[in-house]
């Protein structure tokens, strides 16, 4: 209101300033509009977005948060990059300013700065900072790690902060919740024009998300939260009506997303849930599994034999798509997972200790492709993307620090996520934790069959998420369990 009552106009000569100024902008628009030129209506847009850089970086957060799932990627019309627009020149932006505040000004919260969690993602920035330089590729790999500062930046730092305040975490799951609702509706449309045919159904999400993979795996990844809320409304202080009628929305969004790696991570979520409402104990958990998994290696050769002789393609039908999952003779995608994964392994057993630079694996796989991994859809171009694992990539790019700092992370996070899930001290607080939790194991799970963390589209919840669990631990969890 200061600023407000700063800037009023204190007499009849400011309105008529105005009023000038203002039929100066509609004659010059309308001129431009009877030539076919349009770009004059994004001033007043862009004038809200400086004011915003300037003034308030928490609304222009949670406005890129809303922007994102609808934002278009240039490189899918074909000019020549890969750039998301409008959200990653407004991450640039939030980013630049962020780090100028903190130069003059430093008062960022040391609680957050050095919780675990703050300090895993440190260690991983820096070393892949420290790879750029010994790249491959220098300029690809300063251009991917430049775009991996405008991600973490400010939708974990920056986020950070503005989780101080309950309440934001809300309007931060909401923003991007609504947009997403937006291009489900759109994706239904082009679904229901293509027929529901699995093969056309993989792209009509564009140009909004790549690929049905990756569109599938954010639905995923808020659907613990969307679920959540149905059952507590009063926490979340919404309808259950709309709760449920959400929730329905993304379980079709889901199923038609034809995306066999979400329809894995949902029941790998669906166990952690009950892992953490009945209390299991992490021994009772570890002894089946190393069981199971001994019995695994003794019967390989069996299991490998058993996966051979299935030869169902992924298809329309739901059971018969599940079955192509451990198709790994006539199902070129599988069987092309299989091939970048040898590649990513090889590429990582010749340069263990810096790899080849991040952002470089889809310019120097192809001559680590076997001619026995080589599939219909295999390409030595570098134009079909990357390892398709969040574990391997970062292996092959960045060394074995690269792999083991992102698994670090990983565990670190579902330590707190398990921590304030069980013992925070307000209800509230423990449900919110959960569907952290929850939403994030998705995409853990997912992360072993794809790798999206560099769009824009994954790593504003991927970022965000972190942010939300180190924020509920730091500031709104006063009471934790004594350490043993």
């Amino acid at each position: 209101m200061i600023l407000l009552e700063k800037y009023r106009p204190s007499s009849s000569r400011n309105f008529i300033w105005i009023y000038v100024v203002v039929s100066i902008f509609i004659a010059l628009n309308v001129a431009l509009i009877a030539q076919n030129l349009w770009w004059l209506n994004l001033l007043p847009l862009a004038l809200i977005v400086a004011m915003l850089w300037l003034l308030s970086l928490d609304k222009l957060l949670l406005l890129t948060v809303f922007l994102t799932p609808l934002s278009v990627t240039l490189e899918q019309l074909d000019v020549g990059t890969s750039l998301s627009l409008p959200s990653e020149p407004l991450m640039f932006g939030i980013t630049t300013i962020f780090i100028i505040r903190q130069l003059f000004e430093g008062d960022y919260d040391r609680k957050a700065l050095f919780h675990p969690l703050s300090i895993l993602i440190f260690i991983n920035l820096f070393w892949m900072g420290l790879t750029v330089l010994t790249s491959e590729l220098p300029l690809v790999s300063l251009k991917y790690f430049i775009s991996r500062l405008w991600f973490v930046i400010p939708f974990y730092f920056l986020a950070l902060q503005l989780f101080r305040n309950y309440s934001n975490i809300g309007k931060f799951m909401w923003a991007y919740i609504i947009s997403l609702l937006i291009v489900i509706g759109y994706t239904t449309v082009g679904l229901v024009q293509t027929g529901f045919d699995e093969q056309l159904s993989q792209s009509v999400m564009t140009p909004f998300y790549p690929s049905h993979t990756s569109y599938g795996a954010i639905i995923a990844m808020f659907l613990p939260f969307v679920i959540a809320i149905a059952f507590k409304p009063e926490v979340f202080k919404i309808s259950k009506v709309t709760a449920l009628a959400i929730i329905g929305v993304f379980a079709l969004a889901l199923l038609f997303s034809y995306s066999r790696a979400v329809w894995v991570s949902l029941p790998a979520a669906l166990a952690l849930f009950f892992i953490l409402k009945f209390r299991i104990k992490l021994r009772t958990i570890l002894i089946p599994a190393i069981a199971i998994l001994g019995l695994l290696i003794v019967n390989i050769d069996d299991l490998i034999m058993s996966m051979e002789r299935n030869k169902q393609d992924s298809s329309e039908e739901f059971v018969e798509n599940l079955q192509s999952i451990s198709n790994i003779t006539t199902d070129d995608s599988n069987t092309e997972r299989l091939n970048r994964w040898s590649s990513a392994i090889a590429m990582f057993m010749e340069r263990p200790i810096v790899g080849w630079g991040p952002g470089t694996y889809q310019f120097q796989y192809a001559p680590f492709q076997e001619a026995k991994n080589l599939t219909l859809i295999s390409t030595n171009a570098g134009d079909l993307g990357n390892a398709h694992s969040e574990y391997i990539g970062p292996m092959a790019e960045g060394g074995l620090l690269g792999g083991l700092t992102m698994i670090a992370l990983i565990l670190y996070f579902i330590y707190v996520g398990v921590r304030v899930s069980l013992f925070a001290h307000e209800e509230a607080v423990k449900l919110l934790a959960m569907t952290i939790l929850l939403g994030m194991s998705t995409y853990f799970v997912h992360g072993f069959l794809n790798n999206y963390l560099d769009t824009d589209k994954a790593s504003v919840p991927f970022w965000g998420f972190m942010a939300i669990m180190t924020a509920l631990d730091v500031y709104h969890n006063p009471k934790k369990v004594p350490e043993n």
